[in-house]
């Protein structure tokens, strides 16, 4: 039996989009926890099955829990990016994306550091690397090319947010291309990181900005509880003017009381019928 769907698969010109953080599979933990890995990998996957969408920002992916999502999306799914340590090992940022309807042209992964070049580098006051993972896709089924970012912000420096927002601006500007952004950014919408990204038009924001909210404002840190309305929303996915959103919502699908993650996964509906170039809008 398939699960039902929020959404589910799309048809063109239509792109689905989600943003997930996944939460790293954590050692030591009691055997009823429900944040085991081996009690939420087989929810996650009939959540991805069910949800199957085009184009996936991942957040807290370790290298086996990368190539599980993978093989959950379907043979058809590719992913970009590595881990955020030195060795490009631990935990990262992949996007994942339906080849046979999206196309890479180029890609990065940089660091939120003074050193973005060089991987597992810090500073600005967060302990732990962070990374941001850039791309360039060709839509095979429009003819249209665009940006996707995602990323994870630091849970603990404030002004490392404020300075990986500045970066994820300049990331967005200098692209031509329209451009969606995903992330845990670990802060509240309304913030000063998120207005530092939505303030003067540079991003939108797809929850405020869809022609149709097909779920609840749930907070999206559920950390296993039950969802709650007006709780902070942290997982954001942003998208420059001119792309319409047809569809926002905030996924707390549960499977026999369990649940995949400790975040709920964003998700949105973009239209990318004929767009034009950002500096044309």
């Amino acid at each position: 039996m398939t699960d039902s769907a929020l959404i589910g698969p799309v048809a063109a010109p239509d792109l689905h989009v989600m943003s997930f953080n996944i939460r790293r599979r954590m050692p030591h933990l009691n055997p009823r926890s429900p944040d085991r890995w081996v009690h939420r990998r087989p929810l996650l996957k009939r959540l991805l099955a069910a949800e199957q969408p085009a184009l996936i920002g991942v957040q807290e992916a370790l290298f086996d829990q990368a190539n599980f999502v993978r093989h959950a999306l379907g043979d058809r799914y590719r992913s970009i990016g590595y881990g955020r340590e030195t060795n490009r090992g631990g935990e990262g940022c992949p996007i994942f994306y339906d080849s046979r309807r999206l196309r890479v042209l180029e890609w990065k992964q940089t660091a939120l550091s003074d050193t973005p070049s060089r991987p597992g580098s810090t500073a600005w006051g967060n302990r732990v690397p962070r990374v941001v993972v850039d791309v360039s896709f060709h839509d095979i089924a429009t003819g249209i090319d665009f940006q996707a970012v995602n990323t994870h912000f630091d849970h603990r420096s404030r002004t490392s947010r404020l300075r990986s927002a500045d970066v994820l601006r300049r990331i967005v500007s200098a692209s031509p291309l329209s451009t969606i952004v995903t992330g845990d950014f670990n802060t509240d919408a309304n913030t000063a990181p998120y207005d530092r990204l939505t303030g003067l038009g540079l991003l939108l924001d797809s929850w405020n900005t869809a022609d149709e909210r097909v779920t609840e404002e749930w907070g999206t840190f559920l950390n296993y509880r039950p969802p709650q309305r007006n709780l902070k929303r942290i997982d954001w996915l942003l998208v420059t003017p001119g792309v319409p959103v047809l569809k926002a919502a905030i996924n707390v699908k549960r499977y026999e009381g369990g649940w995949p993650s400790d975040h709920a996964p964003m998700q949105a509906v973009v239209n990318l019928k004929a767009l034009p170039p950002k500096d044309e809008k």
